[in-house]
């Protein structure tokens, strides 16, 4: 945090507690992150170095792998403890990477269950012997910008 830096570059200056109160900090807050800077080093290093393994597997696959794909890959390899999907989809939205994902398929009819079918009376001959003896009826899903259309045609 930008003001716990500015505490800490400046304690020999001023006291702590009275920069603390002037700042609106904690002063445990503050130690607190005195005492993890050692660790938050140590994962910014750890985090270059998956970066840069993530970087190769996504170039080695043209840009098709995913963070869960890139995690199994990466904990395939024996260089790397186990690694969360989590972890690399951070790395690698920190890095600007974003793996192609299928659209998915809109889903229009969902049955009930048990819900029973109903029978094709006109077995499937779709041409009648006299007018307005068969009706048949269709409904398209039309994807839109804003909305989604559906065109419904009855003959």
């Amino acid at each position: 945090m930008i003001r716990f830096q500015f505490v800490y570059d400046h304690r020999t200056e001023y006291s702590v507690k009275r920069m603390c109160h002037v700042l609106k900090l904690n002063r445990s807050s503050f130690y607190k992150w005195v005492n993890t800077h050692e660790n938050r080093r140590l994962k910014i290093c750890s985090d270059a170095l998956i970066g840069a393994r993530i970087k190769a597997i996504f170039d080695d696959e043209n840009g098709l792998y995913g963070a869960k794909r890139i995690a199994a890959s990466l904990n395939d390899d024996t260089d790397f403890g186990p690694i969360n999907h989590k972890k690399v989809a951070r790395i690698m939205k920190s890095m600007g990477l974003k793996g192609f994902s299928k659209r998915r398929r809109c889903i229009t009819t969902r049955r009930k269950p048990g819900h029973r079918v109903m029978p094709d009376l006109v077995g499937r001959t779709f041409t009648a012997d006299e007018p307005n003896r068969v009706y048949v009826g269709d409904i398209t899903y039309l994807p839109c910008n804003v909305a989604t259309g559906y065109l419904v045609a009855v003959s």
